[in-house]
């Protein structure tokens, strides 16, 4: 029987490791893609930091590709397993199904172990050290968020074009000043000139050359029909181009779920320690919820895991498939099903009386019932 075990450990080991570094690559690819090729095709990065900084993607990725990668290789293997009728063959000698799965059993409970560290731990860090060590490239060198014949959006407030590049001098400078409705209240064009870095308020100030400022009506940009005062300008102090879009913004206040498990009990007991107003009770009430959301969120994504490898067992036999378009096709809607409902729960933050942080537990709940269920038809057959 331990011959039998290992064999079958050894499958689903294999099918789920493939399935997860599948899943997170999926899952990191778009952040690699909008976060990391342009700086690297701008200089500013050179292949170890960039190596670095997708190394730093993946524990966060994994912990949102471990459920649906074990759910697709214990549907892959066992779908194999009963395809080749072994399932068959094991119930024929007195092994049931139960008894056959144990090997899932125990490597879902393995997983679901390691997800909760991954969860509370390593992704948490992972990402909070990512934007730290993208700051810091960024910051030993900021003009290389400068790239020529690209209009760059990524400055709040601020949209920058380039035509060309010497060095610290640029050429052919267009700035647009934008209102909070994305409507351009002044442009500026140069035929050359500098962005001196200032590290005090992480903003770049233009330095210009035979520049020409027009600003627009602030109460109405876009009537062109009054006009428009125009004027030659040197130095724009007064316009500082933000680059709290790469690191001026504390990181950890901005998002909670990059704290640690410590971290995070340690700020939620630091914010139930405040006495707030009455006219705040109710903000402070949806704030401790949002904490506790947190944390169950983090908990139940780590048990799915282990509910997806229970539900996997005996779908996987009774849908007795081979293929691994249609397994992956199953997976993928049973596991868009669980997100779905993970988020419509998530919605109710802000109504801590309905107690969304226990109504979290649901889906796994559902997805338990499921497979325990689904585990009593096939024993009867």
């Amino acid at each position: 029987m331990n011959l039998l075990d290992r064999h079958i450990f050894k499958s689903v080991l294999a099918t789920c490791a493939a399935a997860v570094a599948l899943f997170a690559f999926v899952v990191a690819l778009p952040n690699v893609a909008r976060e990391l090729i342009n700086p690297l095709l701008a200089g500013q990065f050179d292949p170890a930091t960039f190596a670095r900084l997708v190394a730093l993607l993946f524990p966060f990725a994994i912990s949102f590709a471990l459920p649906m990668g074990i759910l697709t290789g214990v549907l892959l293997t066992l779908g194999r397993l009963s395809a080749d009728s072994e399932i068959t063959a094991m119930r024929a000698a007195g092994i049931s199904v139960g008894r056959a799965a144990r090997p899932v059993f125990i490597l879902g409970t393995l997983c679901a172990v390691g997800a909760l560290y991954i969860n509370f731990e390593s992704a948490p860090w992972a990402r909070a050290q990512f934007h730290r060590e993208f700051a810091d490239a960024v910051r030993t060198n900021p003009l290389a968020i400068i790239v020529p014949k690209t209009f760059i959006r990524d400055f709040k407030g601020t949209v920058l074009y380039v035509g060309a590049k010497d060095g610290a001098v640029l050429h052919d400078i267009w700035l647009w000043n934008l209102d909070e409705q994305s409507r351009v209240r002044r442009l500026v064009r140069a035929e050359s000139g500098r962005l001196d870095f200032d590290e005090k308020t992480n903003s770049l100030v233009p330095t210009l050359t035979n520049a020409r400022i027009e600003e627009r009506d602030p109460e109405d940009p876009e009537d062109f029909s009054k006009s428009l005062k125009a004027a030659s300008v040197g130095r724009l102090e007064e316009w500082r181009i933000s680059l709290d879009r790469y690191f001026g913004k504390n990181l950890v206040r901005i998002k909670q779920e990059w704290l640690t498990y410590d971290q995070l009990r340690a700020e939620q007991a630091r914010h139930a320690a405040q006495v707030p107003a009455p006219e705040k009770r109710a903000e402070h009430t949806r704030e401790q919820m949002r904490f506790a959301l947190i944390v169950q969120d983090k908990i139940n994504l780590s048990l799915a895991v282990f509910s997806f490898a229970l539900l996997g067992v005996p779908l996987g036999i009774k849908v007795s498939r081979r293929e691994t378009s249609a397994n992956l096709g199953l997976a993928l809607v049973l596991v868009l099903g669980f997100y779905v409902l993970t988020v419509m729960v998530k919605w109710l933050d802000k109504y801590p009386a309905y107690r969304p942080d226990l109504l979290l537990w649901l889906p796994n709940v559902l997805f338990i019932g499921l497979g325990l269920w689904l585990f009593t038809r096939i024993d009867r057959k």
